[in-house]
């Protein structure tokens, strides 16, 4: 016994190191009970800017459970052609979710908030005649000049949108995905 003391007496103590925070465990988010499938519709007017919404999309919703692999993406010539798609893709009845992302600005024969308000009301109305939830990232930004420093904005805020977006249809496709189960069961 007296040598184990000597022993543990002899040791040096051992250096103390700053303590460095662990990193924040990544969000949990909770578990689709069914696999999802989502389209993910997006017009090619102003693509260096919407690819940023699809982007920030994809990576949020595979964070929340919805592989990449069943997104399946889609491109129309602009935001004036989104909802007709988003339409046809409701009624394959293939898809749990459909999200649509464009950005309308002035320009063209049509005014820009006309546009944006006759996408957004056809979007709407494709949801509640097919019952599939639709997303919307079509943004129409009062003034946008086709200059480098607009272009980089938007870009960063399409970037946010896609976030959002995700998160939208995420929490949606949960929420639904409880109350048809509630439905079924006779609860509500």
């Amino acid at each position: 016994m007296n040598q184990m003391l000597q022993e543990t007496e002899l040791k040096e103590p051992e250096p103390k190191t700053p303590e460095t925070p662990d990193a924040p465990p990544p969000p949990t988010h909770p578990r689709f009970a069914k696999p999802q499938r989502v389209a993910f519709v997006q017009s090619s007017w102003h693509r260096e800017v919407v690819d940023e919404a699809r982007i920030a999309f994809l990576d949020e919703i595979e964070a929340r459970g919805i592989e990449r692999a069943r997104v399946d993406l889609f491109e129309v010539p602009g935001s004036f052609e989104i909802p007709l798609h988003a339409q046809l893709l409701a009624k394959t009845r293939r898809y749990t979710a459909i999200v649509a992302a464009g950005l309308v600005v002035d320009g063209g024969i049509y005014r820009h908030e006309f546009v944006a308000d006759t996408v957004i009301k056809a979007l709407m109305d494709v949801q509640l005649r097919t019952e599939v939830p639709v997303f919307s990232a079509v943004l129409t930004p009062q003034q946008f000049h086709e200059t480098a420093a607009h272009f980089e904005f938007f870009r960063k805020h399409f970037a946010t949108k896609g976030i959002e977006v995700a998160q939208a249809c995420a929490n949606t496709l949960h929420s639904l995905e409880r109350l048809r189960g509630q439905v079924a069961a006779g609860i509500v």
